[in-house]
């Protein structure tokens, strides 16, 4: 099964089919031109927290650890916090933080649910934390079996990889009905699949091949793109994302905003004629909503595992 291609297809559908969301091309012509893509950096290379320091097959280990319970659902009133030397670290640099000084003490993450509790105590408890938990047991009885590198030294490219993850592990599934048909995202199975082969490249100096991902689905993505106008709400989804209503998983709402964040970094590639990969379009484009003074729009609100 060509999952990649599945999820090309799904997105071609929303698009066609949206009622909620629109996305601006004129707007993203112009921000291609304000936007120099050519400048991409690997998001991991952004850490403060010296992850690229691990050793080679340590840094598998680490990253499916992080993204069986840290590359999704941060957002609430108030947003889960951690406090570090007199700093406020939230979302995911704040759980990479935490991850990875836990995966120096102990690599196999092996815990008590009430530990797993305090391990991700905060202001408030975070969201999701049993689901969290069931997720990292799956990961942890895996590796009780499994050497994770020695499974996956050999995929240096994203379609035997991804494919893999899936196969591997539930919590990759990644699915929405949108008017009676599936809808494919596999948003973390994307973006685990991505920073392995980027590792693969940078630490290992490997010859890879990620360029048929297609990009993530998540929450921050879109608040970017809607914040620069590349994409556009209607007034009634509007209104619901600004006032910081949550959205339904699998709702008509939430899987057009996914579909169609998708579909504009789509377009830049090819507007770029294929020169960046989409997710190195996608990694720029979530930089770019780290600067907190840019984002003027709420990002939207589903409480799911999948972002």
């Amino acid at each position: 099964m060509n999952i990649l291609a599945n999820i090309q297809t799904s997105i071609s559908y929303v698009k066609d089919h949206s009622k909620y969301v629109k996305v601006n091309y004129e707007e993203i012509d112009k921000q291609i031109n304000n936007i120099d893509f050519t400048k991409v950096s690997f998001w991991l290379d952004n850490n403060p927290y010296g992850i690229l320091d691990l050793t080679y097959e340590d840094l598998f280990t680490f990253l499916l650890i992080f993204h069986s319970i840290g590359d999704y659902c941060f957002w609430g009133d108030p947003k889960w916090e951690i406090k570090v030397d007199n700093k406020t670290l939230d979302g995911s640099y704040a759980i990479m933080y935490l991850i990875i000084n836990k995966f120096k003490e102990d690599k196999t993450f092996k815990m008590t649910y009430a530990e797993f509790k305090e391990f991700l105590k905060g202001n408030i408890e975070i969201p999701l934390l049993k689901e969290r938990y069931e997720c990292l047991k799956e990961v942890y009885t895996y590796l009780d079996n499994h050497n994770f590198y020695q499974e996956i030294k050999d995929m240096n490219d994203d379609i035997t990889l991804l494919n893999y993850l899936i196969n591997n592990f539930t919590f990759f599934k990644d699915t929405s009905m949108y008017e009676d048909h599936e809808i494919s995202f596999y948003k973390r199975a994307q973006l685990i699949t991505s920073d392995i082969l980027h590792i693969k490249k940078i630490c290992g100096h490997e010859k890879v091949n990620y360029s048929h991902l297609l990009g993530c689905a998540d929450y921050k993505i879109p608040q970017v793109m809607r914040c620069y106008g590349m994409l556009e709400f209607n007034e009634e989804l509007a209104g619901l994302v600004d006032n910081k209503k949550e959205l339904p998983k699998d709702s008509a709402m939430e899987v057009e905003i996914r579909a169609l964040t998708i579909a504009v970094i789509d377009y830049i590639y090819h507007k770029l004629d294929g020169k960046v990969s989409r997710m190195d379009i996608n990694d720029l484009i979530w930089l770019m909503g780290q600067d907190k003074s840019k984002m003027t729009k709420n990002y939207h609100r589903t409480l799911t595992i999948c972002y």
